[in-house]
């Protein structure tokens, strides 16, 4: 077992500065690592538990906020300024970065995203395919643009802003999705795939997972029984477990 360092991190991008921690195995050697991406008004604190158990097997792991991604970020943008793409710009800023750490092999960095930030993190791993060693999907919500182009049908629809879960989002956040579909982007990653997703999904139904497991060229789609959008301590447990399993075999 190795001693977790843990640091407070920030990276500043596009005008404006993210901020994360950093969790790495008390080592010489440099190592992989898993950047975890948070779900809508989540933050850096949703991924402590996978980060720690990883960093103690000797892999290292990531976690921010995302720009505008919450009412509790600790990084810049308000949340009427955040889109899906506003955010994957802030991944890909992070992958960047991290990749020029002396304690990472730039060569084994995995991605894994929760609800949005597993579209986020879908979409960025397509277009950075050889820097990505694979891709670890927890419900992602690949559902997004539908449920928004369904709500706001034209761009003259869309209000200036709107609240959603507490969260007070703006029109940018919505015109940018209009008519964007993610499945047209996500296939072009071809490396290795592990897809979560619980079978009493009410927030981003199954067969979206089910989708992205048969349009990427390799993925495992696992489905776990009596899960929702937001799983058990046990299902969380089962899921850092697969990652870690996933890193080894896949570094």
């Amino acid at each position: 077992m190795s001693e977790c360092i843990k640091k407070e991190v920030t990276i500043t991008h596009s005008e404006r500065t993210i901020y994360g921690v950093s969790y790495m195995p008390e080592q010489v050697e440099e190592s992989p690592i898993v950047i975890f991406s948070h779900g809508f008004n989540g933050t850096n604190k949703d991924f402590i538990m996978n980060a720690e158990y990883l960093a103690s097997k000797g892999i290292g792991a990531f976690c921010f906020d995302f720009c505008g991604g919450s009412n509790f970020s600790k990084s810049d943008l308000k949340t009427t300024e955040m889109t899906i793409f506003t955010e994957k710009e802030d991944l890909v800023a992070i992958i960047e970065t991290i990749s020029d750490w002396e304690t990472v092999d730039e060569d084994s960095i995995f991605l894994f995203g929760g609800s949005q930030g597993g579209l986020v993190s879908a979409l960025a791993a397509a277009d950075y395919n050889e820097k990505i060693k694979g891709l670890l999907l927890l419900f992602p919500a690949f559902n997004i643009p539908d449920n928004w182009n369904e709500k706001f049908p034209t761009l003259a629809s869309i209000p200036e802003t709107w609240e959603v879960w507490d969260v007070t989002l703006g029109k940018p956040f919505f015109a940018s999705i209009h008519n964007f579909d993610p499945f047209e982007h996500i296939g072009k990653y071809d490396k290795n795939v592990w897809i979560f997703h619980g079978d009493e999904d009410e927030v981003v139904p199954m067969e979206y997972g089910k989708r992205a497991s048969k349009l990427y060229p390799r993925a495992e789609l696992e489905v776990f029984n009596g899960e929702g959008h937001g799983f058990s301590d046990d299902g969380n447990l089962k899921v850092v477990e697969r990652a870690y399993q996933f890193v080894l075999a896949n570094k």
